[in-house]
This record gives structure tokens, C-alpha cells and sequence, in this order.
């Protein structure tokens, strides 16, 4: 077993819960990206057994974060909101000069990969203009109509948490469930709990085959993609001017913390692997 993902998986759970900030972006900063791809899917393949000691501490890592601390985030967000987002700010700002490092754009990329990054940032960047509606009633009891609802929802969340960049959760509160998610884990809703985890797990061994097929052969544009969407998703995390000397001081504290533990986790080993586009 890899106990040291335990402590891993309990950041990346902690990130989950956040709308706006990427789990696949805490994989990178870990260095354990690449290693998460080849894991989920060799656990739908003759190999399963071997994946066990990354997985299983992992998921019990994020399993005991979602359950302990949905309710702490969300008493952070609503009390300390400016602070947190920029914690979560400095994390993924810390990380950008970590991807161009190994992403190399001065030798890698062409014309077309600016493009493509910026296009991505752009994509990304628009959410910020959106304003779901987070205060929707949350779901306690199943229909088949929302059953089927909350499947996709967590289908299409776990794709976006294993895309660095965008996030599972900012995906569930446009799509109206984040209220529901958060709800079924403060009160350990076990049947709804059940339905958007069978539909995470749906998103997560499709997603992972393609993002791992596009790393190996079309790396060069994956990098301009992933580094667009980790630029792009600062505008979704960034919670406006900061009013106040005290809350200044606060959000200066806490984007220095995120920013160092990003530096504490960046090693000089390849976060992400790839060969050669194609």
C-alpha cells in the first residue's frame, strides 16, 4: 500500500469540495498525475489488482475529507470566502511555472499551441460570467428523473476533476446539484451519495483512457490544453477586489501558504508524462 496517499487523496478531496479549483491540478502539484491516469485505468483491465495499494488509499484519503470537512468548507466559503479562494489561488498559480518547465513551450510549441492554450483559457475564463444559482434546494429522496439527473451530474463532474483546470464541483453547481452533493455528504445520504458516485466513477475510467491516449500521442497540444485550463480557471477562483486592511492581510497570508505548498510539492521529476505529437 502507498500510505502516502492517504494525506493525498485528503487534499484532493479537500479541493473537490471547492467550486472553481481543479483535483486534477492537486494531482499535478503532488507529481502524482500521470501515476492517477494509468491507475484508473488499469483498474478496469486485467491489471486491477495491481492498482489496489495506489487506489485504495487514495479514495480513502478524498472519501474522509468529503465526509469531515463538507461542512467545514462550507462555513469557510460563507464566513471567509475571499481568503479561501485565494489560498486556493496561490495553489494553482504556484503551478503554472512547474507546467512550463516541463511542458517547454519555447521548443515544444508553434503557433497553433498558443492558440489552442488560449482558446482553452478563454473557455475556461467565460465560466466566471456565470452565475448558477448555488442556493437550490437540495435532493433527500429519489425518482427515477433524479436519479438519472444526479448519475450524469457526477458523470460529467469526475471528467472535469481529472482535467487540471477545471473543476468537479464548479461543474455541479451549473448544473444545479452542488447543494445536493454537499447536502447528501454533511448528512451521510447514502442513496444519493451511491448515485453520483456510480456516475463519477463512469466519468472517471472514460476520462482517464482519453486523457492518457492524448498525452501519449498529441502531447505538445495537451500541454497548451491542460496549461490554458489551469490559466483560465484563476478568473472562476479570483473572488473580486478585497475590501478592508484585515481581509487584505488574511488573503495575503493565505495565497503566500498556497503558493509555498505548491513549491514544497514541485519537485524536479516530470509531473505529467507524455512522448511526442503525432
Amino acid at each position: 500500500m502507498e500510505w502516502k496517499n492517504l494525506y493525498r487523496g485528503f487534499i484532493m478531496g479537500i479541493s473537490d469540495l471547492i467550486p472553481g479549483v481543479s483535483g486534477g491540478t492537486i494531482a499535478v502539484i503532488l507529481g502524482i498525475y500521470d501515476r492517477l491516469l494509468d491507475a484508473i485505468s488499469g483498474f478496469f483491465s486485467k491489471r486491477w489488482k495491481e492498482q489496489l495499494g495506489f487506489l485504495i488509499p487514495l479514495a480513502v484519503g478524498m472519501g474522509t475529507a468529503l465526509l469531515l470537512l463538507s461542512r467545514l468548507i462550507e462555513f469557510l466559503l460563507e464566513n471567509y470566502h475571499e481568503p479561501t479562494q485565494f489560498f486556493f489561488i496561490g495553489l494553482i498559480i504556484g503551478v503554472i511555472p512547474l507546467m512550463l518547465k516541463q511542458a517547454q513551450p519555447k521548443k515544444n510549441f508553434g503557433s497553433r499551441h498558443y492558440i489552442i492554450l488560449a482558446l482553452a483559457a478563454i473557455l475556461i475564463a467565460s465560466m466566471a460570467f456565470l452565475n448558477p444559482e448555488k442556493t437550490t434546494e437540495p435532493i433527500t429522496s429519489l425518482s427515477l428523473l433524479s436519479v438519472i439527473g444526479l448519475f450524469f451530474s457526477g458523470w460529467l463532474a469526475s471528467m472535469a476533476m481529472l482535467l487540471p483546470g477545471i473543476s468537479g464541483s464548479f461543474i455541479l453547481l451549473l448544473l444545479g446539484v452542488y447543494s445536493t452533493a454537499i447536502n447528501a455528504l454533511s448528512t451521510l445520504n447514502i442513496p444519493v451519495i451511491l448515485v453520483i458516485g456510480l456516475g463519477a466513477v463512469v466519468g472517471f475510467i472514460g476520462s482517464s483512457k482519453g486523457i492518457k491516449y492524448s498525452l501519449s500521442h498529441f502531447p505538445h497540444i495537451t500541454y497548451a490544453i491542460i496549461i490554458g485550463l489551469i490559466l483560465g480557471s484563476l478568473f472562476v477562483v479570483f473572488p473580486g477586489m478585497v475590501t478592508g486592511i484585515t481581509t487584505l492581510i488574511f488573503c495575503l497570508i493565505t495565497f503566500i501558504l498556497g503558493l509555498s505548498v505548491t513549491m514544497l510539492f514541485g519537485s524536479e521529476k516530470k509531473l505529467i508524462k507524455g512522448k511526442s505529437d503525432k
